[in-house]
């Protein structure tokens, strides 16, 4: 059983909705991204998103495009990417790590070689973007092979028949846009979200965690209530700019940069209710 299978069979059993932060590796650079995933992990964060820096992120809203860039001027590659799950893997061996990005970087690294690389550091999941599952045939085998988890996002424009082919594919958790655009937009339309969520469950034992728009405890809490829990990007990556800013940090400035987290735990553990929106499997 993989690590993510473990954290989110945890959670199912318990009524924990899972909390999934996401930040970009190299900024503010790579040695304070180890320190943030850390202190993340203290924050309650049960799963980390650790973005690749690539030059071209089109999901991705003003912020976290201006975190890839700022990554991306210090020379992050995929290569420190993958050695800072290395150095993060030192100190922690049981919180899962997806690596989140696009196709390219692993491409021009080789599909073989940089997962036969993410399993020797220890990386748990992996979510390219811009990966259509009909081409994805040969890196999900060699992930699945490698034990590692292949995630996809579902939108809510996504028809049935695609996400019928995206979950033959998905391991680990789905990954549910809750909005139609880049990230960093707000949530306009709550029952859309829950009625596609819905419609999820009825395809799939997999926990659906609800990505996009989730910027503070109130919006976290609302789409935990309709999810198995939320993925938070723009909100977090906001922070780590401020850092960026600075000749010198401390851990106060890390804990500073964190708390966000630690108030969407809060909230998240203050509405938990004893049953999971998980379904037991047969």
């Amino acid at each position: 059983m993989s690590r993510l299978q473990l954290i989110t069979k945890d959670a199912r059993q318990s009524g924990r909705k899972l909390l999934i932060p996401y930040l970009v590796a190299g900024d503010p650079n790579k040695v304070v991204t180890i320190d943030i995933m850390h202190d993340l992990v203290k924050k309650g964060a049960d799963i980390l998103e650790l973005g690749i820096p690539f030059s071209d992120p089109s999901s991705d809203g003003e912020i976290i495009q201006k975190s890839i860039e700022r990554s991306l001027k210090k020379g992050t590659s995929l290569q420190d990417t993958l050695d800072i799950v290395a150095e993060f893997r030192k100190l922690n061996q049981q919180t899962p790590v997806v690596l989140m990005g696009y196709l390219n970087p692993v491409e021009i690294m080789g599909p073989d070689n940089f997962v036969r690389k993410a399993k020797e550091v220890g990386v748990d999941g992996v979510l390219m973007v811009d990966m259509p599952p009909a081409e994805a045939d040969v890196i999900h085998q060699m992930l699945k092979d490698s034990n590692i988890d292949s995630i996809f996002l579902v939108a809510p424009t996504t028809r049935e028949g695609r996400v019928k082919t995206i979950l033959k594919m998905t391991s680990g958790y789905v990954y549910y846009v809750s909005l139609k655009g880049v990230t960093g937009a707000s949530i306009t339309d709550d029952q859309e979200v829950e009625r596609n969520v819905s419609a999820l469950r009825a395809l799939t034992e997999l926990p659906i965690v609800v990505g996009f728009g989730v910027k503070d405890g109130s919006s976290a809490k609302k789409m935990s209530r309709v999810s198995d829990g939320v993925i938070v990007g723009t909100a977090l990556v906001k922070c780590i700019a401020r850092l960026s800013t600075q000749n010198k940090i401390d851990k106060g400035d890390i804990e500073k940069c964190t708390a966000i987290i630690g108030l969407i735990r809060e909230e998240l553990d203050s509405d938990n209710a004893p049953n999971s929106n998980f379904k037991e499997h047969e």
